[in-house]
């Protein structure tokens, strides 16, 4: 009888042994992708470092050029190592990539709707608990010293965190992040969140169920139907500038590999009679047109760098051209978008590559990428001298690791397995 009820809990807690044996093969053989997000997530923490230490070296950045060593970081490396906009666009890219696996390697009503439920208290109760611990810290303290060292550097491209000033501003500020469908990096919590990169969580939440109701579709469809109405949902997404325009490439992505046999096809490349025409190419070009088109306006033309985006229509703003487009929103890119696919086309199609991000470290960064993009912001000190700010990296670092383990084993964990016992509980 007990053996009965504890085969009963732990086959609840779990979905079930054929789910949870499906979900473990599923995250072996997503490695390399769990390996790519935690490049992501190293990057993320330089360009929080960099963003508020060494604003006029960040790609972007309001900051004019001080000196000679900030014009040339922001001119080379920054666009590849620390750039914001390529970062997060990666990050949407590949969480559209992901979430819809589970359910391409297992077409059930099961997973499909396992997926959908929890996806949303995986996301809220990360953010809830961090989102409060910042919200508690500045609103119980003055954020003065903030501003003192922000107008001592002359940082303008970092703002002070606003204050709630009573429990109902918090709960809607909060509230909000899981309902805003446009003004993402305006929204009050955003604002709240020292780094500013609050609004990604919105994106990624809004976009999964993007992802989550397109793919649907995908085991009742023909394969080259279903290519070119995906295709076409990704025009129209780029040409109205919405965030799908990523999720749902990323989406296409994770079909073709699960079942178009993309590897093999891509790594035979295409024949034309006797000719043979390899694939990488291709790719490459790719990312090298999206690399250029970054350095031509971000080290060569800056004032030219938002001209893309009044070419959209502006779906928000009339209908017309994207006039009125406000250029502090995040924004989807064409330069970013190129090298995004080239990467991943890449990746997806080389072995090679592939084990190089299923090494062990950038592993283990990944699954606690969460975590440790919601923590990175938390610790910072103020000096605007280069010595005091190379020692303020070295400090960072281990209290960034420190603090994003601890929150990876508190809460990130924890609320994977509460949103499987939570979908367990409503199917009792």
């Amino acid at each position: 009888m007990m053996k009965s009820r504890l085969q009963s809990t732990l086959s609840t807690l779990f979905l079930s042994n054929k789910s949870a044996n499906a979900e473990s093969s599923y995250v072996a053989s997503q490695h390399y992708l769990i390996g790519l997000r935690g490049i992501l997530t190293i990057q993320s923490f330089l360009f929080v470092f960099f963003q508020t230490f060494l604003p006029a070296a960040v790609a972007d950045s309001k900051n004019e050029d001080k000196s000679a060593y900030q014009t040339v970081l922001r001119n080379t490396l920054s666009v590849l190592f620390w750039n914001e906009s390529l970062i997060y666009s990666f990050a949407i890219l590949i969480s559209g990539r992901t979430i819809c696996v589970p359910f391409l390697k297992r077409s059930s009503r099961e997973v499909c709707s396992s997926a959908i439920f929890r996806r949303g208290i995986r996301l809220f109760l990360p953010t809830f608990v961090i989102f409060s611990l910042s919200a508690a810290a500045f609103s119980a303290t003055s954020t003065q010293y903030i501003s003192d060292f922000l107008e001592a550097t002359d940082n303008i491209s970092t703002t002070t965190p606003i204050r709630f000033r009573n429990l109902l501003v918090y709960f809607n500020s909060f509230f909000d992040i899981f309902w805003l469908v446009k003004g993402f990096g305006s929204q009050a919590a955003n604002q709240a969140f020292p780094s500013g990169t609050l609004w990604i969580i919105s994106v990624l939440f809004q976009q999964s169920y993007t992802v989550y109701m397109t793919m649907v579709i995908v085991p009742y469809t023909r394969t080259s139907w279903r290519v070119k109405a995906l295709l076409t949902f990704i025009v129209t997404a780029f040409w109205v500038q919405s965030w799908a325009w990523y999720s749902v490439t990323g989406l296409l992505l994770a079909d073709a590999v699960s079942n178009m046999n993309f590897q093999y096809k891509s790594q035979c490349g295409v024949r034309i009679e006797r000719l043979h025409i390899p694939m990488w190419p291709f790719y490459s070009f790719l990312v090298v047109v999206g690399v250029l088109l970054q350095y031509l306006f971000v080290a060569w033309r800056p004032e030219h760098r938002n001209n893309e985006l009044q070419g959209h229509t502006g779906l928000y703003t009339g209908g017309s051209l994207n006039e009125q487009v406000n250029e502090d929103e995040p924004q989807a890119r064409v330069d970013n978008f190129l090298i995004i696919l080239g990467a991943m086309l890449l990746v997806e199609t080389y072995n090679g590559l592939q084990s190089v991000l299923q090494s062990r470290f950038l592993v283990e960064i990944g699954k606690r990428s969460f975590s440790i993009r919601l923590y990175m912001h938390m610790h910072t000190c103020g000096s605007n001298h280069e010595l005091a700010t190379f020692v303020c990296f070295v400090v960072c670092v281990p209290l960034v690791a420190l603090a994003s383990e601890v929150s990876y084993r508190t809460v990130d964990l924890p609320s994977i397995a509460i949103a499987k016992r939570m979908w367990a509980w409503i199917r009792e």
